[in-house]
């Protein structure tokens, strides 16, 4: 059977992608304008996706979406994991976690379930799950009756990206980019005045193959020479980013036992009091940015990740006068690591 696409021609398929497009982004504004005529609390999430697509997409969508709204943010409240309400103020001043309603261990059964189910961890529809956690929470709260502000709604309106068939202004316009917030500095460590923060984590960009694993080894013995090394490897299994631990080197890590609750509050802290990130490319890469630290990640497989996410995180560190302070790099090409930290200096 022939394509359409080789049918229709491009223009026309174009201009009927932008129709549609539109159409996406007015249903949208329909239902936010609904929402703030409705009077009741606005529940956003629940967020249980990937850190770079909660950092780089959903905290500027919603805080796009309060802007809209512009209703009291006592009335926005944020549903999320790891204890990220830092990252959703000032315009939602109510948080609620879902690991004070779920363990972690049913918390990644979910996550499995979603991926079976969807063939991703994207949050494209309300999941039973879903509407069952922020029904908790709302318990837990006191609060009978709110309007839910589903994930999906961004999936929806941003595809049109993701699928190339927006620039990324279409992304600026469904979203609002800012500095994050300094989280207060976090007690789970003693933290020097100096340090750099690392994460190297496996993923379809920097598979688990021995030479990585070495290149893990050397990079986090060659900081280490440098000075104080924070390690972000928190152990706990409830998503696909668990760090790469590396016990020699000096190389400080993370406590065991960390509440999943706090797991992202304090790797946020930690990140944004360091003088530079190090780690694997991938979303958390995009958190140093956001709180004006230097991000050098690398990557083993340029197959493995996505170009259009990589310019949108660009893109967004240049509308906050954050420009340069993500570099990529391929491992495979050699690093002199210790000479970049001397050159950065200490913040």
């Amino acid at each position: 059977m022939t394509s359409w696409r080789y049918v229709v021609p491009r223009r026309i398929r174009r201009a009927a992608s932008a129709f549609l497009a539109q159409r996406k982004s007015e249903r949208l504004r329909r239902e936010l304008a609904a929402m703030a005529t409705r009077r009741v609390p606005i529940v956003a999430g629940p967020w249980l996706g990937e850190v770079g697509f909660e950092l780089l997409y959903w905290v500027p969508f919603l805080r796009w979406c309060a802007e809209r709204l512009m209703i009291d943010p006592e009335r926005f409240v944020v549903v999320s994991r790891g204890g990220t309400d830092n990252w959703y103020r000032p315009f939602a001043s109510c948080y609620a976690d879902v690991f004070d309603q779920v363990t972690a261990e049913m918390f990644r059964e979910q996550h499995d379930a979603r991926v079976r189910d969807l063939g991703e961890q994207k949050q494209t529809r309300i999941s039973e799950f879903d509407r069952e956690i922020v029904a908790a929470a709302m318990r837990q709260a006191q609060v009978r009756e709110w309007s839910l502000l589903h994930p999906s709604l961004m999936y929806d309106v941003l595809n049109p990206y993701w699928w190339g068939h927006q620039a990324d202004r279409w992304v600026h316009n469904h979203v609002r980019y800012t500095r994050l917030d300094t989280p207060p500095r976090t007690d789970v460590l003693d933290l020097p005045p100096h340090y750099v923060a690392a994460k190297f984590y496996f993923n379809e960009c920097f598979p688990a193959t021995p030479r990585n694993r070495a290149f893990v080894r050397d990079a986090l013995r060659t900081l280490a020479a440098v000075g104080p090394v924070v390690a972000l490897s928190t152990g706990l299994n409830i998503d696909d980013h668990r760090g790469d631990r590396v016990d020699e080197h000096g190389v400080r890590h993370l406590p065991e036992g960390l509440d999943p609750a706090r797991n992202l509050h304090i790797q946020s802290a930690i990140v944004a009091g360091a003088d530079v990130f190090v780690g694997t490319y991938g979303g958390f890469s995009y958190m140093a940015p956001f709180h004006g630290v230097k991000s050098l990640a690398f990557y083993s497989d340029p197959g493995g990740f996505s170009q259009k996410h990589l310019h949108m995180a660009r893109s967004a560190f240049d509308q906050i006068g954050a420009s340069g302070l993500l570099e990529v790099r391929d491992a495979a090409g050699g690093a002199d690591i210790a000479g970049d930290i001397r050159t950065w200096g200490h913040r």
